[in-house]
């Protein structure tokens, strides 16, 4: 199974860039080109931050240079002082143009030998000051996420143990942490992006952090149950670090990084994708015990699915995790229609199309994920949340996996269709799951997806939102019919917003940010009951706004979608 998940990989510093340790360099011909295809604009300010050590004083000229070095944007001087010693430079440049594909380059004049060590560029002006692109962080919060997930799924495994993510060797000074080897992913991370910047994106988001941790099985190896007890005093601790006061152990080095008030933990994953390993049980009830007597709050997260079956283990939530083709996903939106009311209920942590029919991120697989997604809405007694995966991919390096919702280069970003399928479900979250009836004149429903709720924008306008998927390659007349409400609707404010495009395989790029992307129009025959035709492969979503007057409530409330 694929196992990368909601922001578990991309949501990188900006411009992080690093020589690991130890790094010598021999400055020949006087000059050496760090950084290269990197965005600079005119007039920002940059943070260079290096370790460099030398046995000779050595001066040096750092610049931002076109990549060929034709065009220079800044340069400044620094003296390295001859000693034995590491000496942390700190240093800000102003640009003075602007380039795409730009290096960081350090020359001398003078011939010599230097160690550098943690090299990193930034830029100063960030997310709150977090390192994260102004620009990237707004299309998160256009989708409005109620949680965050991390560091997420098969990071958390490694292919070995050895490789698997460790927090605590994720906290503290960056340049301190020795990072690892993602050997599922085959890269190196320098955990620049740890376990503090994750719980401190989950506040800044809004969001709920959700930890997932090593339940001490990765893909080739695991701890035998007798031997987990360290495993399971680690997570501990590191739930301590989150929400341990500023007097505690581990809550005094969170103290230390910047935060003293405690991170509000209330989630917490054992394992990844780890049922039906030979220790998940065991090891699953040694941290499930630990966790629950420490923090009885919390709440703990199997790897088991319980959609078809009751678990033989104690659970708040259970992990579900599916990738698919388009066809199959759009089948799968009656997966809970019948399962048990009575036990934990589902996570859907882990869901998208992939393989061809969801190319780089198709219109196809964009339809199939939101009637996936209108069965979790209309069974959301028994799903708490859900999540697509994977979020962010960066085009400028290696792409590991296709497709991700959110598409980045050095100074470009684009939604995949399956990102504005999002954007249509964002009022999900605490809305009401309203009844309404969709019948078409042709011979069944079983290529349409529907649901409908009723919610409330920022100035509490009430809205009926009736979202119908129509996977059909031919335009499909139906009739919409609702009742239970106490409110008149108000035509001109009523609108019908579709995602739709000429050919159902058609992708966004970033030569054509939009080529699927929705569009909104008035919806001038908003009624109650109404006859609307829905355009062939398409997604609509009728908002039809309500009169000021109480609603009645005629299901429970969708979660944290």
């Amino acid at each position: 199974m694929p196992h990368q998940s909601l922001l578990e990989r991309s949501l990188i510093h900006y411009s992080e860039y690093f020589l690991r340790r130890w790094a010598v360099v021999e400055l020949v011909d006087y000059g050496l080109n760090l950084l290269v295809t990197e965005n600079i604009e005119d007039g920002k300010t940059y943070n260079l931050v290096m370790y460099v050590k030398s046995a000779e004083t050595v001066p040096l000229t750092v610049s931002l240079t076109s990549s060929d070095g034709s065009q220079n944007l800044a340069s400044v001087a620094i003296m390295v002082a001859g000693k034995s010693k590491w000496i942390k430079v700190e240093q800000k440049i102003v640009a003075k143009g602007t380039n795409r594909t730009s290096r960081l380059q350090i020359t001398s004049k003078k011939k010599g030998v230097l160690w550098f060590d943690q090299v990193s560029l930034m830029p100063a002006d960030t997310y709150k000051g977090h390192g994260f692109r102004d620009e990237l962080v707004s299309m998160l919060l256009d989708l409005k996420p109620q949680f965050l997930r991390f560091p997420g799924g098969c990071f958390v495994q490694g292919g070995w143990l050895r490789n698997a993510f460790r927090w605590r060797e994720s906290i503290g000074p960056w340049e301190e942490r020795p990072g690892h080897f993602g050997d599922c992913w085959n890269y190196w991370t320098d955990d620049g992006l740890g376990y503090f910047e994750f719980l401190q994106l989950s506040e800044d988001l809004g969001a709920a952090p959700i930890w997932v941790f090593n339940s001490g099985l990765s893909y080739n190896d695991e701890v035998d149950t007798a031997a987990i007890a360290p495993f399971v005093k680690d997570v501990l601790d590191s739930l301590e670090f989150a929400r341990g006061s500023a007097n505690s152990s581990w809550g005094s080095v969170r103290a230390a990084m910047g935060h003293p008030e405690p991170f509000p933990v209330k989630y917490a994953a054992i394992g990844n994708e780890d049922c039906g390993k030979k220790f998940y049980n065991g090891n699953y009830l040694k941290f499930y015990n630990a966790i629950r007597e420490a923090y009885p709050d919390i709440q703990l997260i199997s790897n088991c699915d319980g959609s078809s079956g009751p678990l033989d283990h104690p659970a708040d939530l259970y992990d579900f995790h599916v990738y698919a083709d388009a066809k199959t996903l759009f089948s799968m939106k009656n997966t809970f229609d019948k399962t048990s009311r009575s036990g934990p209920k589902a996570f859907v942590s882990e869901y998208a199309v992939w393989k061809t029919d969801a190319g780089r991120g198709t219109l196809l697989a964009s339809l199939a994920e939101a009637a996936f997604l209108t069965g979790l809405e209309k069974n959301s007694d028994v799903v708490e949340m859900a999540c697509h995966a994977p979020l962010f991919v960066n085009d400028d390096i290696e792409k590991k996996w296709n497709p991700d919702v959110i598409v980045f280069n050095t100074w470009q970003h684009y939604g995949t269709p399956s990102y504005w399928m999002q954007v249509l479900f964002r009022e999900s979250s605490g809305a009401i799951v309203h009844p309404t009836t969709i019948s078409s004149s042709s011979s069944g429903n079983s290529s349409l997806a529907a649901s409908a709720i009723t919610w409330q924008d920022s100035d509490n306008s009430s809205f009926l939102r009736v979202k119908i998927i129509n996977f059909e390659s031919v335009a499909v007349q139906i009739t919409i019919s609702t009742t239970g409400l106490q409110a008149s609707i108000d035509v001109l404010r009523s609108t019908a917003t579709v995602l739709t495009s000429s050919n159902v395989m058609d992708e966004n790029s970033f030569s054509n940010q939009d080529k699927v992307s929705p569009v909104k129009s008035q919806l001038f025959d908003a009624g109650a009951h109404m006859q609307v035709t829905l355009a062939p492969h398409s997604f609509t979503s009728f908002d039809l706004a309500l009169a000021p007057s109480k609603l009645v409530t005629l299901a429970g409330r969708v979660n944290k979608y």
